[in-house]
Parts: structure tokens; sequence; C-alpha cells
């Protein structure tokens, strides 16, 4: 990680989060974010001949229809989420493993789930090379979530989904987060973070307009 390009994407966060306040509820970022931000090799979960792209300010093709997402947009999910250092988090739509890696910077256990399955094997041993041994990668459909290991401290999902999965919120503990982009594809999405009581009531807000590639699985299609 090049010192110069580290310096842009830290200065590209921090403007954004400057430019996004007013929808975000929040002059800055959790220092524990942006620290964990800087001890991930962004270049090193990218194709090697994208790797010069690795700090622009916008999402970086990694193969496969998928993307990597903008810097701002992991720190915000990330920043959004609350981790805690005992939390134990799912993510749905492992990608290159950038996201995970970030979150098992902050948290004890991440679990991640990629349904293309090239992106889950080479996540897995990626991760596994940068000793992240507090992560696990399952190659699986993402919409059915992984109750094994449920419940979760929060739940991140790093795809547009039309509407919020259900098996995700029944695999969330109560008083914990959900951050997702809910939307279809080509129509506008909203980044939703959603709060689940310790009675089970849902609280829904709506943070920021985004653009995600869309959640795929069985049931990733289907209405409500």
């Amino acid at each position: 990680m090049t010192r110069e390009g580290l310096k842009a994407m830290l200065s590209d966060i921090e403007l954004e989060v400057e430019l996004t306040r007013h929808w975000i509820g929040k002059p800055a970022l959790n220092p524990r974010v942006i620290a964990a931000m800087t001890r991930v090799p962004r270049q090193r979960f990218l194709p090697p001949d994208m790797a010069h792209l690795a700090f622009r300010n916008g999402p970086v093709p990694i193969g496969h229809g998928q993307t990597i997402s903008q810097p701002y947009i992991v720190a915000l999910m990330t920043d959004l989420l609350e981790p805690e250092a005992d939390d134990v988090v799912l993510e749905i739509g492992t990608g290159s493993g950038y996201q995970a890696a970030v979150l098992a910077e902050l948290v004890k256990q991440v679990y991640t789930i990629e349904i293309i399955s090239p992106l889950a094997e080479e996540a897995s041993v990626r991760l596994a090379e940068m000793n992240y041994r507090n992560v696990e990668v399952r190659h699986a459909d993402g919409y059915q979530g992984w109750p094994e290991h449920a419940p979760y401290d929060g739940i991140i999902v790093t795809a547009a989904a039309p509407h919020i999965p259900q098996p995700l919120i029944d695999q969330l503990k109560p008083g914990a987060r959900l951050v997702i982009p809910v939307g279809r594809a080509g129509w506008t999405q909203e980044l939703q973070v959603v709060e689940k009581t310790a009675e089970g009531a849902l609280h829904t807000r709506n943070v920021l307009a985004v653009a995600f590639v869309p959640l795929t699985g069985s049931h990733a299609d289907q209405a409500d």
C-alpha cells in the first residue's frame, strides 16, 4: 500500500463524509473504522491489471460482473454497522474479500458468503494468505444467510436486494443492525440501516442513495 495512495484514499473518504454529512447524520466516521481501512492493503484485493486503481474514489471491477466498492462506501457501511471487538458478524457478498478484511480488523469473527464459486475460492485463499484467521468464507446463496452461526451481532450486505431478505432478519440478534442497499439494478437504491429491538421490532432508516450490483440467488428477485 503506497503512502501516497493511502493518503489520497483517506482524503477522499473524509471529503465524501463532509459532502454527505446531512444524510449520514454525522460529521466524521468512527476512528476505529478509519484505522482499519489504513491497515488493509486494498490493492491486494484487486486483479493485478486493476491494482493501479486500488485507491480511486469509485468501484473497481474484480471479474465475474462484480466490483469492489469504493473506499468511502466500505468505510460508511462498516461505520453504520457499529462493530464492537467481541462481535460475530455476517457478510453477504464476499467478492474479493476486502470488506470482510476490514471487518476482521474490528470484530471477533466474520462469516462471509459468496454465491460465485471462483470468487469465493479466491477470497478464501487470499484472506488465509493474509493471515485473517477470524474470517470464514462459504460458497452459498447469501439470501438464506448462514443460520448455523446465528444470531449475529451485525449483518452487512454488499449487493442490492429488491427487499430485505427475511432469513437475514431472523438471524439478526436483538439490538443488532443490518446494513443493506435496497432497490433493483438500474433503479434508485437506498442504503438502509435496520435495527432490531429487544422485542423483535424493526426500525429502518434510509441513509443514502447508492448503486450496487444486484443480490442474486434463488429468492433474491422475488417480491415480499
